[in-house]
C-alpha cells in the first residue's frame, strides 16, 4: 500500500506544478552548508512584470506556507525577496540555514512553476562558490571557481539560456573556458569568461552532476580614467620614441662639432715659396728675396658650418616636438577634467503559460 501511496503523492506533486512549469525557470538542486547563505534567482516570462511574486515552503504548492511576497514584505533577519522587472528575475536570499532538506516554491501570480530542492548539510557543501556575485569590465575577463566534491558531468549555463558543456564554448558573444583542477586537495572547476560584453550581465549557474550553484555576473563599462590612462600610455610611446632618437642625433652632432672646433683652434696656414722665372716677356723686376705668402683655408670651417646647420635643424624639430607633446598632454588633461567619472547541463526553457495559472518554483526546505 505504501508504494502506491508514494506514487500517488509524486503524481499529485507533478500535477501541482504542471501548469506553471513553462513560466518560471530556476536551478533544480543546490547544496548549502549549515549556517550558510544562498541567493536563488527565479526567471519569469515576459508579461508578468507587474504580477505578485511569492516564496513559500512545502512539498505541494497548494499546501505550502507563504514566507515572503513582493507586495507585502515583512521584516526578516534570514529571508528577503527582490524583483527586477527589467531583467524579469526575482531573487530570494536565505541566511543562516539550518540542517535539513526540502522544497521551496518561487511563484508568480498567474504565471507558472518549476521546482528546486535545497539540501543543508554539516561541513562543506558539495558544490559551492566563494562569491555568488562577481563583477567584470567590458572587453576583459572574469573568473568563477566552482568547488565541488561530487562527481558527474560539468557545465556552465546562463539562466534561461544555453550551456557550455565542453572545455570551451561561447555564450552571448563571450568566450567561455572550463577547466577542472585539483588545488590543495580540493576539486575545482574554473570558469573563465573573456571578451565580456554588457549583455553578458545576468544570472548563470555551474553544474556538476545533479547539483547547480547560481552566480550573478555584472559587466561594467570601462571608466574614462581607465580609457585615458591607456590612451596616455600609448601616446607616450608614440611621442617619446622619436624624441629619444632626436636627442641621440643632437648629442652626436654636438660631439662631432666639438671635435671639429678643437681641431680648428689654430688657423691652418700653408706657406709656399714662389720662384719667378724670367722669360722673354717684359716683367716687373722683383727683389731677389721677395716671397709671396699664400694662405690656404682647409674645409674644416665649411664642415663646421654644415654641422651647425644640422644642429639648428635638430633643435628646431626638438622644440616643435616638445610643443606637440605639451599640447597633447594639455588636451588629455582637459578631457579628463571635463568628462571624468568613475548531471543537468540542459537549461530549462521558458514558455508562455495559460492565463489564470500561478507560477511556482520549488526549492529545498529550510528546517528551522
Amino acid at each position: 500500500m505504501a508504494p502506491y501511496l508514494l506514487l500517488v503523492l509524486h503524481i499529485l506533486f507533478f500535477l501541482t506544478g504542471l501548469s506553471g512549469i513553462h513560466g518560471v525557470s530556476t536551478v533544480s538542486h543546490v547544496s548549502v552548508s549549515e549556517g550558510g547563505s544562498i541567493t536563488i534567482p527565479c526567471l519569469y516570462h515576459h508579461g508578468y512584470e507587474e504580477h505578485v511574486k511569492y516564496w513559500c515552503s512545502g512539498y505541494f504548492f497548494n499546501f505550502c506556507s507563504t514566507l515572503m511576497r513582493t507586495d507585502s514584505q515583512s521584516a526578516s533577519n534570514w529571508l528577503s525577496i527582490a524583483d527586477n522587472v527589467t531583467t524579469r528575475v526575482f531573487t530570494v536570499t536565505m541566511k543562516n540555514l539550518q540542517l535539513g532538506s526540502g522544497y521551496y516554491w518561487c511563484a508568480v501570480e498567474k504565471g507558472g512553476t518549476t521546482h528546486l530542492y535545497l539540501s543543508v548539510a554539516t561541513g562543506t557543501a558539495r558544490l559551492y562558490v566563494d562569491q555568488q556575485h562577481v563583477t567584470g569590465v567590458e572587453g576583459q575577463s572574469v573568473t568563477v571557481n566552482c568547488n565541488y566534491s561530487n562527481s558527474g558531468d560539468f557545465c556552465w549555463c546562463r539562466l534561461g539560456g544555453s550551456c557550455v558543456v565542453r572545455t570551451v564554448g561561447n555564450l552571448d558573444g563571450a568566450s567561455v573556458e572550463l577547466k577542472r583542477i585539483l588545488a590543495n586537495g580540493k576539486k575545482v572547476m574554473i570558469v573563465t569568461m573573456s571578451q565580456l560584453k554588457m549583455k553578458n550581465t545576468g544570472w548563470y549557474w555551474c553544474a556538476v552532476g545533479d547539483l547547480q550553484m547560481p552566480v550573478h555576473i555584472t559587466v561594467n563599462q570601462p571608466t574614462t580614467t581607465q580609457s585615458n590612462t591607456t590612451t596616455t600610455s600609448n601616446l607616450l610611446v608614440v611621442l617619446l620614441i622619436p624624441l629619444s632618437l632626436l636627442v641621440v642625433v643632437i648629442a652626436g652632432t654636438l660631439v662631432t662639432l666639438k671635435k671639429l672646433r678643437k681641431q680648428n683652434s689654430e688657423p691652418n696656414i700653408t706657406y709656399s715659396t714662389v720662384s719667378h722665372t724670367r722669360g722673354t716677356a717684359q716683367q716687373d723686376p722683383l727683389p731677389d728675396d721677395a716671397v709671396t705668402y699664400n694662405t690656404v683655408v682647409t674645409k674644416t670651417k665649411a664642415c663646421i658650418k654644415s654641422c651647425s646647420t644640422v644642429l639648428m635643424t635638430c633643435l628646431t624639430y626638438s622644440c616643435l616636438y616638445v610643443f606637440v607633446l605639451a599640447e597633447a598632454f594639455m588636451y588629455i588633461g582637459s578631457v579628463n577634467h571635463h568628462y571624468s567619472y568613475q548531471s543537468v547541463c540542459v537549461p530549462p526553457l521558458l514558455q508562455e503559460a495559460e492565463p489564470g495559472d500561478v507560477v511556482y518554483s520549488t526549492v529545498a526546505a529550510h528546517q528551522r
